[in-house]
């Protein structure tokens, strides 16, 4: 304690006390962080530091100190924990050992304190003496991790050198370094968690801030010229091509998941602007492609194989080309790998993980496509449909390939631990019995599935039933619907339609709009067969859901079928195969709605401007920032992967999902149509979608008109205790408007996430104000529960709820009496429907993907948790509010377990219907369907 008192009642002069032949290397240092980086040994420019206009000699400046007051000093402890980069190769050993040898040759870290004032003689900040890191000097492993070493440290100060409130840092070796953090004396921590560049891939210095948050107006005087040349350097000049050592945060539009140097099948549209718009990316800068720059046929960039006019077509076609795509980049390669800022790159469990996913999912695709080609007919495949369980032939099941794959594996010596972890999978409980999709399973898996974030009630209006279209009658035919009272006046319990809405009891799930501009283009693709889908659901006494009815569209251009049937429940063994027709191509639908518009759209792509700008504009030394820190975590290595392989040109996403190679399109007309940020609340959601409406006499202050509506139900909760968190946290940090209003940083950010991140919708009225704190809390809420509970629910059961019935294309549209395979469908209508669902070599490799993108790795931080708690550490307040939020989880955990177990609740607790647990925060690793993280980690 005395120590700390004597430290926080010192102050000193820069560069007392400094011995003669040490001042060119000092004042070389200091030079450092100029932000034009001149070099002056003798001189430096404050207004470069500080904003002050003079120029002065630094010798001068020492004199004039050294004459004034006498030598006083203090020596200051410091523990630096860091970590190695894991070595890939021989000479990454060697470069190791060659950093830990010695300091000679000017080897070592050094690291030189920054203290919170300024000096009042020459209007700089004060700076320590220079200390050097010897990495061959270690204290050793640190506690709790054997890959992190800690090193002791002496810093020389003036007496009068006040609080140090940052810390500079040179590498001097020749590779990078992971800093964990840095703590002086134990009372002024640094909590760092970033890679340091060697100085001979970046001079400048790296500057790291004291763990204490900072409103801009409030940053100390020493502080300020170093919290603008971070910004700074974070946000870049917007040119060149990204290096993965760099920290560059800046933005783009999606002009790299298509390939048109490989053929016009590879080429793709841009995504974001006028055509197709789509929040922006991170920027990496690699260079065009040849089809851009008009350097074909000759041209062989990156090692590809040259072009010819067969592949770039007629001159005509490749001026189209140009046109559409002329800044499309080169895909990520080998030589121009994948960027994202150098902190945004996963830590080494993580990547351990993702390794271990791809083999996992490369094992999945060849073992899973060994079986089915044992079995080639297609009416092997087990399935149980209530009206023919008795004439199934011997079969082979999901469970089937499943179990025999894992055998198979079994019979092999992997290295590691393959053999137990690698390879193997759990059997989705969809896949056991692969079973037809029962109708109360399907109503169930709008409001429990997967996929919760659709279904909507039709308001009492007379007007509103049928259903009416938004889209162009010119273009795609009459506006109303082809549902009529007749259709489901039988499945109503005596209800009229007007009485079902009345007592709002009739609910829709409505994608016709979505879909029906893109069916001509869907259906002309191999083996992919779409509906534009209407389907009306019925609300039973039992707070159930009941399908009543299912309408499919085609545009109006088809010859062959109407463009709009109606089906109902079954009557018959015919009816009963049409039905289930009609669910499958329901499924097929909110399968890419999930997949590309909720989960990418709304969850993914959308959050990425805000990562980004909060980056840019926020320093991490602002309160703000700091408490977003854990809810962006990960999220632009995710994007960056998912642009490399899953929405990429004959990528994943192109290859599972019926849209194919539109599906990023559709995911553009979702954007441009449907999304705003001011309903992607959860509350403000579930009012939109008239499923609940505003009550303040019930919890949350919603009603719903569901009420056991599991996602909603489980998801409230969240809401409530991240709305309590960010109100205390806001509230103490803004207690009236003014200081949100002139927070230039946080105005900034706000500012860049519309006009820049989501550019396409920079004009919209719809924009939440940013004036007060309500104005914040909801927007910070919002972005967390995004992040967190909205992501979860969308993911982590994508593998635990796969279930073949449930499918994600369709080959085949429903037979039509006039249809040449009519007669075959009567003749074996089991056999027609299998054929139209997909191939089970499709589905057993699609189930490995799921398997990998559904998983939690070892170093997962769920919500409530937090490792930077000493940023508050002399705010008891914000430290309060922390702790209320853990144990808010706690209880939300434990709530929604009672609920999983209540038999009142039909939806999440009866005969053959799972658990609700995509919501409960906890989890273990692995797939295990439950479990939410702070932020978007995979």
């Amino acid at each position: 304690m005395a120590a700390c008192n004597k430290l926080l009642a010192s102050s000193t002069r820069f560069l007392l006390n400094v011995k003669p032949f040490q001042r060119r290397k000092k004042l070389s240092t200091f030079n450092s962080i100029l932000p034009n980086y001149t070099r002056k040994p003798l001189e430096y420019s404050s207004k470069a530091i500080l904003g002050h206009a003079e120029t002065c000699s630094a010798e001068e400046n020492l004199a004039k100190a050294e004459k004034d007051e006498p030598s006083r000093t203090i020596s200051l402890s410091a523990i630096v924990t860091l970590k190695y980069a894991n070595p890939t190769d021989l000479k990454d050993v060697i470069f190791q050992l060659m950093n830990a040898s010695s300091t000679t040759n000017g080897r070592g870290v050094v690291l030189q304190l920054v203290s919170s004032e300024l000096d009042p003689h020459t209007r700089e900040p004060k700076l320590s003496r220079e200390a050097v890191l010897n990495m061959s000097n270690s204290n050793g492993p640190s506690s709790g991790s054997s890959d992190h070493q800690t090193f002791r440290i002496q810093f020389t100060v003036d007496h009068n050198f006040g609080v140090p409130g940052a810390i500079m840092v040179y590498n001097k070796y020749e590779k990078e370094f992971f800093l964990i953090s840095i703590s002086v004396e134990g009372f002024v921590n640094f909590d760092c968690k970033s890679w340091i560049q060697p100085e001979k891939v970046n001079s400048r210095p790296r500057v790291f801030f004291s763990n204490k948050a900072y409103l801009p107006f409030q940053t100390p005087a020493g502080l300020k010229k170093l919290r603008e040349r971070e910004l700074q350097e974070l946000r870049g000049d917007g040119t060149g091509t990204r290096l993965a050592s760099d920290r560059i945060y800046d933005y783009d539009v999606y002009n790299d998941l298509g390939d048109p140097d490989k053929g016009i099948e590879r080429v793709r549209p841009t995504l974001g602007g006028q055509q197709n718009p789509h929040p922006r990316r991170c920027r990496t800068g690699r260079p065009p492609t040849i089809v851009a720059t008009n350097e074909y046929p000759t041209v062989n960039y990156a090692n590809r194989t040259q072009l010819d006019e067969n592949q770039l077509g007629s001159p005509h076609r490749r001026a189209m080309i140009n046109f559409l795509y002329a800044n499309a980049e080169i895909p990520a390669s080998c030589s121009k790998p994948v960027y994202v800022p150098r902190d945004e790159e996963f830590e080494e469990s993580k990547n351990r993980y993702v390794s271990t996913g791809k083999l996992k999912a490369v094992f999945g695709y060849l073992m899973f496509s060994l079986v089915p080609n044992l079995y080639s007919d297609v009416t092997n495949l087990k399935i149980k449909l209530p009206h023919y369980q008795n004439n199934s032939p011997p079969e082979i099941s999901f469970s089937y390939v499943f179990n025999h794959t894992t055998q198979v594996v079994q019979n092999f010596t992997f290295p590691f631990e393959m053999n137990n972890h690698v390879y193997m999978c759990n059997i989705p409980e969809g896949a056991k019995g692969f079973s037809d999709l029962g109708d109360d399973e399907f109503a169930l898996r709008v409001l429990a599935g997967i996929n919760p974030l659709n279904i909507e009630r039709i308001v009492f209006l007379v007007q509103n039933f049928p259903p009416r279209s938004k889209l162009d009658p010119s273009i795609y035919g009459p506006l109303e619907s082809a549902l009529k009272e007749e259709h489901i006046i039988s499945h109503l319990d005596g209800m009229s339609v007007q009485q079902a809405m009345d007592k709002k009891k009739l609910f829709l799930l409505d994608y016709h709009d979505l879909y029906l501009p893109f069916l001509n283009q869907i259906n002309a693709l191999d083996d992919r067969k779409s509906y534009a889908t209407r389907t009306l659901f019925f609300l039973t006494s039992a707070g159930t859901l009941k399908p009543v009815a299912i309408e499919l569209s085609l545009p109006k251009g088809e010859l062959t079928v109407s463009s709009k049937q109606v089906l109902t429940p079954p009557i018959d063994d015919t009816s009963n195969w049409l039905w289930q027709l009609a669910k499958a191509h329901v499924c097929t639908n909110d399968s890419g709605v999930h997949q590309l518009v909720n989960h990418w759209l709304r969850v993914h792509a959308c959050m990425e401007p805000v990562i980004i700008a909060a980056h840019r504009q926020l320093s991490i030394m602002h309160p703000i920032f700091k408490l977003l820190k854990p809810h962006l975590r990960y999220t632009l290595r995710v994007n960056t992967t998912a642009r490399e392989t899953l929405l990429n040109a004959n990528g994943t996403i192109e290859s599972f999902y019926a849209p194919g190679q539109y599906c990023m399109q559709l995911a553009c007309s979702a954007y441009r149509d449907f999304w705003r940020f001011d309903q992607e609340g959860l509350p403000a959601d579930l009012i939109r979608r008239g499923i609940a409406v505003p009550d303040p006499k019930h919890e949350h202050g919603l009603r719903l008109l569901i009420e056991d509506y599991p996602y909603a139900n489980d998801g409230l909760l969240y809401w409530s205790a991240i709305d309590k968190l960010v109100k205390t946290y806001v509230d103490h940090y803004y207690p009236n408007a003014v200081l949100i209003q002139d927070d230039k940083e946080l105005q900034a950010w706000y500012r860049e996430v519309i006009n820049v991140g989501h550019a396409d919708h920079r004009f919209a009225t719809w924009w939440p104000n940013l004036e007060t704190p309500d104005d914040l809390i909801k927007i910070l809420t919002t972005l967390i529960w995004v992040a967190s509970g909205e992501h979860a629910a969308l993911n982590f059961g994508q593998y635990g709820r796969f279930d073949p019935s449930h499918p994600n294309l369709m080959r085949k549209l429903l037979p039509q009496e006039n249809d040449p395979e009519y007669a075959s469908f009567l003749e074996n209508p089991k056999e027609y429907f299998l054929s139209s669902l997909p191939s089970l070599d499709n589905s057993a490799k699609f189930a490995s993907v799921l398997s990998v993108i559904s998983a939690h790795s070892s170093d997962e931080e769920y919500i409530g948790q937090r490792d930077d708690l000493l940023s508050w550490s002399g705010e008891p307040e914000i430290l309060e509010a922390f702790y209320r939020f853990f144990v808010d989880i706690k209880m939300l955990e434990r709530e929604i377990e009672e609920r999983n177990s209540d038999s009142n609740l039909r939806n999440r607790c009866a005969v053959g219907i799972p658990p609700y647990e995509l919501l409960i925060p906890s989890s273990g690793n692995g797939a295990t369907s439950r479990g939410v993280p702070n932020s978007i980690t995979v």
